[in-house]
């Protein structure tokens, strides 16, 4: 089918998903049964993922993004399992009132209708994607990139049967097998068909939608994160939440880039903040202060370096001095993703709680955090950087929008 056509069918499907009910978490619980009992169908099709990216050259920390393993097929079966439990938002009162004319007015959540994705190469975005826009009422239409092609459309192959079992349309759930630019450049222009379009991928990919789509878009962040090391910090704290922050998975939108240490702290701060991060082999790009004390091995930082999400082993550091310069720092280069201050000063904490104008601020805790299911949204969609209907992790309740019921006894106006 061209892309037209899987629009015209997932709108007829969102059609039927809007009143589904029961019958979009049976279809979930099906779809994460199938997950787990197709483990070495989707393991196959991944592997052969993965040669082709090792032959292109695809770096490990982009590999690691594009691996399934048994335990994250469990994790995507879990994730689908999460949303199934989640209450139903459809129909929901968010607000209600008796106007002074005897109008009776409520607000209810309603789907947004067919949910349009464009997404690199993560093979769980398929699975999350799909059970939190079912979960919606909405039908969804992923167009994933080329180095996961075959992962997805092992993944989309169990979902659809998985609805249908249901009694579902399986065109609640599709995948573009075309890769190429033309598909998602179409994508961004079928206005009529998409209610909306959400970019899930790299700084270039989402600046493409954003600039060039006629359908509305949620954007979704590149994440230039940053670390803030005041001179109050708990240095031995300050440098496991760092550590965790850029090494456990570096390739994520929500690693730290940049750490920032006051410079009143810097001289202790510093050595215990690299000796904790060379565990790990991390690549230092510092300012000219940083490699006063850290040493010449320490690569000169650019500007570029500031602005970049490196996704991968490298870490840009600045000694600032004060904490005014930390946050005019962050002001400027933050993508709007998440930011964290480690200090044990409580009026800091809140001044950077207050002034720093992220999706998600965090005060002595790993940005790593800033993720659907570790804030208690089950699996998310993106993170949404941008400032309008949702922002942060966007989970089930992000995928609808409203309407108006008003119920009269013969008013006129």
């Amino acid at each position: 089918m061209t892309l037209r056509e899987m629009g015209a069918a997932a709108r007829k499907a969102a059609a039927v998903l809007a009143n589904a009910g029961a019958q979009k978490d049976e279809a979930l619980l099906r779809i994460a049964a199938a997950l787990e009992a197709g483990q070495e169908a989707l393991l196959a099709a991944n592997a052969e993922d993965l040669r082709a990216a090792e032959k292109n050259g695809m770096r490990a920390s982009l590999l690691d993004r594009l691996r399934l393993t048994p335990a994250r097929i469990a994790g995507m079966a879990q994730g689908v399992r999460e949303v199934a439990a989640q209450k139903d938002p459809i129909g929901e009162v968010i607000e209600g009132s008796v106007r002074p004319n005897g109008l009776l007015v409520r607000r209810v959540r309603v789907p947004l209708g067919v949910v349009g994705i464009i997404f690199e190469a993560r093979p769980n975005v398929t699975s999350d994607a799909a059970a939190l826009c079912l979960k919606a009422g909405n039908a969804v239409l992923l167009r994933g990139g080329k180095e996961a092609i075959h992962s997805n459309a092992a993944c989309v192959a169990l979902m659809q049967d998985a609805v249908e079992a249901a009694g579902l349309p399986r065109e609640s759930v599709q995948l573009c097998m075309d890769t190429s630019r033309a598909s998602a450049e179409e994508m961004m222009q079928m206005t009529g068909v998409l209610d909306v379009l959400i970019p899930r991928g790299g700084k270039g990919l989402i600046q493409s939608v954003v600039e060039n789509a006629r359908v509305p878009v949620i954007q979704t962040g590149a994440g230039n994160c940053h670390l803030y090391v005041d001179e109050s910090a708990d240095l031995p704290m300050a440098a496991e939440i760092l550590y965790n922050a850029k090494v456990s998975r570096p390739s994520v939108c929500n690693a730290v880039e940049t750490v920032l240490v006051h410079e009143a702290v810097a001289e202790r701060a510093l050595p215990v903040l690299k000796k904790r991060l060379d565990e790990h082999g991390v690549e230092w790009r510092g300012c000219e202060r940083t490699r006063a004390i850290l040493g010449e091995n320490v690569r000169p930082a650019t500007e570029e370096d500031w602005e970049t999400e490196y996704g991968d082993y490298i870490l840009a550091c600045k000694v600032v001095e004060s904490f005014d310069a930390a946050l005019s720092h962050i002001a400027r280069y933050s993508t709007g993703h998440s930011e964290c201050i480690v200090t044990q000063d409580y009026t800091r904490a809140q001044l950077f709680l207050q002034r720093v104008d992220s999706a998600a601020v965090y005060v002595n805790a790993s940005t790593r955090f800033t993720d659907g299911g570790m804030l208690g949204l089950g699996a998310e969609i993106g993170i949404s950087t941008q400032k309008l209907h949702a922002r942060g992790p966007m989970g089930v309740q992000q995928l609808t929008s409203s309407k108006f019921l008003i119920l009269g006894s013969g008013q006129v106006r």
